[in-house]
């Protein structure tokens, strides 16, 4: 059986190439029908894939081809140092595997961001799209019954986020830096994307947790340490550090105390942190944490709905 590559989005700086994707033994296609058992099956398929360790890939950049192998779960991962200056914007880069005598070769795309001041973090789930995460068996109903035609986005979020996504270009071509960072697995990742499609949300990097091999793993998507997360927003803090940063999560989980620790680590970068408020009531964690961040003169806004996010953006200049 021929192994499958799948890429994912990478992000370049003016010193370096991030780019990685995974090689499966067995992998299904995510079935975009509006069928719901269809989509049950499709969801869960995700989960039954089979990934092969120490597989050579191979990334052609530039003139260069440069020969890693896969890790143990089936994930690569090129940072290669950029030694001439290149386009700013989306650009494509090309991975081949050899299987036999065949090449088989995927192209995928990568951003450096044009010069600009502002950078955007946003996670995904009772964020953006609507998931009942703090109700483990009507988020995974959903998951599996509702197919990703028929999702649906937050009143409002998505103006705000194309704002954020277009603030302080000129040039309609030029977006700023944006990353969706969530608890949620590889697996789903052809689902966020269609997902972000469908709604018009900015196209984005998308970082996500480690790939899960096994039905029984489906069922606890999402959760469990979220450590994760906030190694890779330090790292892109890390990586773009003349950016300033808004940061969007929710209190359905650990944003507001991820963002509270990101915040004392770069305590001039991030500009904003906002938290939708996922229940009937504000929690007072996290009304307390934001009091805190207001306190290093980060702005904040605990919100329930986005529109009162974009009033936000706008009396604080982000936005116009």
């Amino acid at each position: 059986m021929k192994p499958i590559l799948q890429l994912y989005r990478g992000y370049a700086n003016e010193q370096e190439l991030i780019v990685m994707g995974h090689v499966f033994k067995r992998t299904y296609e995510y079935d975009f029908q509006k069928k719901n058992l269809r989509n049950a099956k499709s969801i869960i398929n995700q989960f039954r894939i089979k990934t092969i360790k120490n597989h050579d890939v191979y990334l052609k950049f530039g003139n260069q081809e440069i020969h890693s192998k896969t890790l143990d779960d089936g994930y690569f991962k090129f940072c290669i140092p950029i030694e001439k200056e290149f386009d700013f914007g989306w650009m494509e880069y090309e991975v081949l595997i050899k299987y036999k005598a065949e090449i088989i070769a995927a192209k995928g795309s990568f951003i450096r961001p044009h010069v600009g001041n502002l950078g955007i973090i946003s996670d995904i789930d009772d964020t953006f799209l609507i998931s009942h995460t703090k109700n483990i068996f009507k988020k995974i109903y959903i998951l599996l019954f509702k197919n990703v035609n028929d999702r649906k986005v937050f009143k409002d979020v998505v103006p705000h986020y194309q704002a954020l996504s277009s603030a302080g270009r000129n040039n309609k071509d030029e977006q700023n830096a944006f990353f969706y960072i969530s608890s949620s697995e590889w697996n789903l990742y052809q689902f966020i994307t269609r997902f972000t499609k469908i709604h018009q949300l900015p196209r984005a990097v998308i970082l996500l947790k480690d790939i899960k091999r096994g039905i029984t793993d489906f069922f606890m998507s999402g959760r469990g340490n979220h450590d994760h997360k906030f190694d890779k927003i330090k790292h892109v803090l890390e990586f773009y550090p003349n950016l300033k940063y808004v940061l969007l999560g929710d209190d359905s989980q650990h944003d507001p105390v991820l963002y509270e620790r990101i915040c004392k680590i770069f305590p001039v970068t991030v500009k904003a942190v906002y938290i939708r408020q996922t229940g009937k009531r504000k929690k007072e964690a996290t009304k307390a944490i934001l009091k805190n961040l207001e306190n290093l003169e980060v702005s904040v806004c605990y919100f329930k709905d986005s529109s009162q996010a974009i009033m936000h953006s706008k009396s604080i200049g982000i936005i116009k």
